[in-house]
């Protein structure tokens, strides 16, 4: 007998989406939905004035989520008659007899499919937007807790002025509060697609009320108002335009980005062993070397991130394929591309939750390093220093700059003697001993310790990371206060 071993199953499934995420995409909550809208449609036809049974309407209610036996009575009509939505009429029906003569009465099958893809596209963001919401919180806490921790920034992969831990974490916060932003309007700007026919006219509707147009407007109001959207497309036709999907998708694929440029940053600061991602008791880095502490959620982010952010393509392309009122190229690439945005985009938001718990920061590394090039960074204020001394500044910047032979054991440019003591001969940078023992700088040498003060390098980034936080990241997280309040770390499915 095979089981569940022996079939494929997506690892975004397996390994790292939440239950949550997967029960949404689920078949029980998807075929649940249709039952559910064609519930929604029988009660507002009875309200309207058609003549449907309080006890079909009874029946439907009993029977809205599917059981298991019931999916081997719509697989096997599906069998029979190559139609998944009539397949479940019959099987809703064999449950519900008193209404299997209304089900889905003037309705075409996008009627079910698409409003209710309408409604996971929604409840997914849901979902999604407070988990970020909790990651963005986070990682604010952090960036305030080393908000005055100097470290090297980096241009070009190259030592560059200092920052401080917290402000390199707010450039993260930044980017991912402008992907809140973008699901939230997604989400926001998502409409119903309503009771509209088989093109998108209302034609059957309008018979069924012998022409009364405003009960087929009241119809589609209903049933927009019962799945808990604003309003509904007034032009449609028989899909909901798939360039919603597309509008979805990129949201959901920049976030994507986001993940990939945060994760590079996270395995790159694990590499310098300045701030490494939580390492579990009993984690394994490598089965070859046991000293080693891979990032491998960070990896996982930046694996996930990656695909996330490719997956907007099969939206693009389904929406520019299609034809006139509808064209079923768009079914099957839609029931795999739009389920994995989601399942992925949720895989990301635990491994983001869970590194930004847990961040470890190792302060003697990263002041290491800082002495490391600070001499070469401090010589425009050791220069500035000259200049309030009475000396010149166009002479200061030649002492450092200029070959000095006679004052030095070595020939050639101060700054470029320390660097070949550091690059080619491996040994510490020696500029500021060799600033020390040329007299031309002798005025401020008392000075020069304060001069070499990290804290007088990063500039206002304490500063700027208390406003950001306590402003632009307190307001965006206003509405999610109680869900942050609830959330825990995340765990990890792997």
């Amino acid at each position: 007998m095979s089981t569940s071993n022996d079939v494929y199953q997506t690892p975004l499934n397996s390994r790292y989406a939440s239950t949550e995420m997967k029960y949404l995409f689920s078949p029980r909550k998807r075929f649940s939905t249709w039952r559910q809208l064609w519930l929604w449609l029988a009660e507002s036809e009875k309200e309207l004035g058609l003549a449907i049974t309080d006890e079909a309407i009874e029946q439907m209610k009993a029977h809205v989520t599917i059981q298991d036996d019931e999916f081997k009575v719509a697989a096997e009509e599906e069998k029979r008659r190559r139609h998944d939505v009539m397949a479940h009429v019959h099987a809703y029906g064999q449950v519900a007899p008193a209404a299997a003569g209304i089900i889905h009465w003037g309705a075409t099958s996008c009627y079910c499919t698409d409003n209710a893809d309408l409604i996971l596209l929604r409840d997914g963001l849901d979902i999604l937007i407070p988990k970020l919401a909790a990651v963005i919180d986070k990682l604010s806490a952090f960036a305030k807790e080393y908000k005055d921790l100097p470290c090297l920034g980096f241009t070009h992969g190259q030592p560059a002025q200092l920052v401080t831990v917290g402000k390199r974490a707010c450039l993260w916060i930044q980017d991912l509060l402008m992907d809140l932003r973008n699901l939230e309007r997604a989400r926001d700007d998502l409409r119903f697609r309503g009771v509209k026919g088989t093109t998108g006219t209302q034609a059957s509707f309008l018979q069924i009320f012998d022409g009364d147009h405003d009960k087929v407007e009241r119809l589609d109001e209903l049933v927009t108002e019962k799945a808990g959207f604003q309003s509904a497309f007034i032009i449609s036709s028989q899909t909901y335009s798939r360039k919603i999907d597309v509008d979805v998708a990129n949201a959901l694929g920049s976030f994507g980005s986001t993940c990939e440029r945060i994760g590079i940053d996270i395995r790159h600061l694990a590499m310098l062993k300045e701030v490494e991602e939580p390492f579990e008791k009993d984690q394994i880095g490598s089965s070859a070397m046991a000293y080693k502490r891979n990032p491998m959620r960070s990896e996982r982010l930046c694996s996930l991130g990656r695909h996330l952010q490719n997956l907007p393509k099969d939206a693009l392309d389904t929406y520019s394929a299609q034809w006139f009122e509808r064209s079923l190229d768009d079914s099957a690439i839609r029931r795999i591309s739009i389920p994995e945005l989601y399942l992925c985009a949720d895989a990301c938001l635990i491994l983001l939750n869970n590194v930004s718990s847990g961040f470890v920061v190792y302060p003697e590394v990263i002041r290491k390093r800082v002495n490391e090039e600070l001499p070469f960074m401090a010589t425009e204020n050791i220069i500035m220093a000259c200049v309030k001394k009475g000396l010149s500044r166009q002479d200061a910047h030649e002492e450092i700059r200029l070959p000095l032979a006679n004052q030095c054991m070595l020939p050639g440019v101060l700054s470029h003697q320390a660097s070949d003591n550091v690059k080619k001969q491996g040994k510490e940078n020696d500029l500021i001993e060799r600033i020390r023992r040329t007299t031309f700088f002798a005025p401020i040498l008392d000075e020069l310790d304060a001069l070499l003060d990290p804290s007088t390098f990063v500039g206002r980034a304490p500063q700027q990371v208390a406003k950001f936080t306590s402003t632009e990241v307190k307001a965006a997280l206003v509405p999610y206060q109680e869900y942050i309040l609830k959330a825990e770390t995340a765990t990890l499915s792997v």
